[in-house]
This record gives structure tokens, C-alpha cells and sequence, in this order.
């Protein structure tokens, strides 16, 4: 079973940035489509970002993020990465990854299409 560990989460200033990584052990992460989700307190899980397998040449974002947020992928780290930049209040939340085994050009922005998640790291915005 792919294991994934989030890093990155913090307290961010409003328009401060921050990066998140998500790692897997023991399991090769450019076969996964990866998608980034976040739930904050009293909300659903909603999606953030995602991106194709091997090369990551397909990359998605949702309306809330576009412009703001970039994801991308490291395979020589086996590592994927979401930059969050010009952040808001509202991008508080926990944040999550997620593995889909799914090969090829695409990724999807639902929680139903990933098999795997990691624990989530806590990301706080506020000055």
C-alpha cells in the first residue's frame, strides 16, 4: 500500500507562500497521478490541484487557486510539490495528497478517483 507523508504546513502571513511536499516510501510516485485536496474546520474535502503521472505534463486547478498555486513534480526525489503563493485567510485548512494509479495524461480534482492519502499538514494563514 502506497504511504504518502505531507511536509511543508505552517503559519503564513496573508500573501506569504509556502511550499508543501508530499513523499512516498518504497513505491515509485511518477506512477500515480497526484492530486492535492484541503478541508478546513466544518467544511467538506475540497480539491486544490493535481497532476499527471511520469512526466506531470497535465496539471489542474480549481477556480479558488488559478494563478495562485502551482504543482509539479520532482521524480529524481520521488517527491511532489504544491507552491502556494499570494495566499489568503481562506486557503487555511488541512492539506492533503492523494495517489491514483492511473498512468497516462491525466489527473482528476475528485476524492473519489484516489486511492491513497496521506495524513495532512496543517497550513494557518493569518497575521
Amino acid at each position: 500500500q502506497v504511504q504518502l507523508v505531507e511536509s511543508g504546513g505552517g503559519l503564513v502571513q496573508p500573501g506569504g507562500s509556502l511550499r508543501l511536499s508530499c513523499v512516498a516510501s518504497g513505491y515509485r510516485l511518477d506512477l500515480y497521478a497526484i492530486g492535492w485536496f484541503r478541508q478546513a474546520p466544518g467544511k467538506e474535502r475540497e480539491a486544490v490541484s493535481c497532476i499527471s503521472s511520469i512526466d506531470g505534463s497535465t496539471t489542474d486547478y480549481s477556480d479558488s487557486v488559478k494563478g495562485r498555486f502551482t504543482v509539479s513534480r520532482d521524480n529524481a526525489k520521488n517527491t511532489v510539490y504544491l507552491q502556494m503563493n499570494s495566499m489568503k485567510q481562506e486557503d487555511a485548512a488541512v492539506y492533503y495528497c492523494a495517489a491514483d494509479p492511473v498512468v497516462g495524461y491525466y489527473c482528476g480534482l475528485n476524492t473519489g478517483e484516489y486511492d491513497y492519502w496521506g495524513q495532512g499538514t496543517q497550513v494557518t494563514v493569518s497575521s
